[in-house]
């Protein structure tokens, strides 16, 4: 009890001091117990494969996923993947749901409503932030977190201006920045960057405009930040090799051999990207890909720190139902709630990424 009421003080310090975008670093008053304890602080990012209402949202392109579309889309079926979805994220957890989960390919705060208080996710008391994305299709990212692990003190919205007038608006950057247990802070940044659609080359200038985007941001909190602690989740649509990962946001793995820079993001899963075969999070045309990611910033690496992690205890998630046999190329496949416009009753196209981390309070 003495913890959670000193964590309630802090949190209503913070939110008296802070100043949350960039203005300045905010600093806490470590707590001070009698013996440090830790806990599991587990992270999720996860596409979800058009996770779409039954309502006509009539300032977006929404057709596809409508009763009276060619997709049929329904209740039942509409219900069923709220299930499979609820039950990846506690399966995931170990009946611990995971304390953070960003989700891609959600259309608004119905669905986000409707997972997290209609399904089997209702007794896990999640609370979620959504953008609103000038996304033609109207699909957004969201941030579920529990309250309890992770106070949101703001949040902002990251507008993605086309680099040129031909393109299609895409999604917003979410950045939320939170209060932990033990009285730090923790920035998210959830992003959904522009798909491979007319080809990988074509398309990727674009990801690049937006990964730029992304990285100023990240810079701008380590520079102001007294310990900056980033978190970079989300479906980049490119694999840790590209441009957009190395060159851009110069996200690389982990060094074994030098402790990790503070003012540096590291990929926790690109040396498996690299080393394991096959490895991904998505599968196209046979083979798998991982273009779902994991990046930190190198506080978060270091075992001295209130918040760490590493690259072993972070992975794709693969449980068996969340895979089917790819009968055309052989092995195993994501098992999609869609092939085509067919509905095929599976969850999602991507695999969720999973990071655990130790949070010591």
């Amino acid at each position: 009890m003495r913890t959670l009421r000193s964590f309630s003080r802090l949190h209503a310090f913070a939110k008296h001091f802070a100043c949350f975008c960039f203005a300045g670093s905010l600093s806490l008053p470590n707590i001070q117990a009698q013996q440090a304890d830790t806990l599991a602080f587990r992270v999720v990012s996860y596409n979800v494969e058009n996770l779409f209402d039954l309502r006509h949202d009539s300032l977006k392109n929404d057709f596809e996923f409508l009763p009276s579309s060619t997709r049929h889309w329904n209740y039942s079926k509409y219900r069923k993947k709220l299930n499979a979805l609820a039950r990846t994220l506690v399966t995931i957890g170990g009946w611990t749901p995971p304390a953070l989960v960003a989700l891609c390919e959600v259309e608004n705060d119905s669905v986000l409503r409707d997972l997290t208080r209609y399904s089997l996710l209702r007794e896990a008391d999640y609370h979620y932030i959504v953008t609103q994305s000038p996304d033609e299709r109207g699909i957004d990212v969201a941030l579920l977190y529990q309250r309890h692990l992770f106070k949101p003190l703001g949040t902002q919205y990251i507008r993605i201006t086309p680099p040129a007038k031909t393109l299609r608006p895409t999604r917003d950057i979410l950045h939320v920045c939170g209060l932990l247990l033990n009285g730090d802070t923790l920035d998210v940044l959830v992003a959904h960057f522009p798909s491979r659609r007319g080809g990988a080359k074509a398309s990727e200038p674009y990801r690049l405009h937006v990964a730029q985007q992304l990285k100023h941001t990240a810079d701008s909190l380590i520079r102001h930040r007294q310990l900056p602690q980033l978190l970079l989740m989300g479906d980049f649509n490119d694999p840790p090799a590209s441009k957009v990962v190395r060159k851009i946001l110069q996200a690389q793995p982990p060094s074994p051999e030098e402790a990790p820079a503070p003012n540096c993001l590291y990929h926790l899963l690109a040396r498996k990207a690299k080393e394991e075969h096959p490895y991904g999070s998505y599968k196209y045309q046979g083979q798998w890909e991982l273009i779902d990611h994991l990046i930190v910033s190198g506080n978060l690496l270091r075992p001295a720190n209130g918040l760490h992690t590493n690259e072993a205890q972070a992975d794709v998630f693969t449980a068996p139902f969340l895979l089917e046999a790819d009968k055309k190329h052989g092995g195993t496949q994501p098992f999609r709630t869609y092939l085509g416009p067919r509905y095929h009753g599976g969850v999602s196209d991507h695999l969720p990424v999973v990071a655990e981390f130790e949070l010591v309070y």
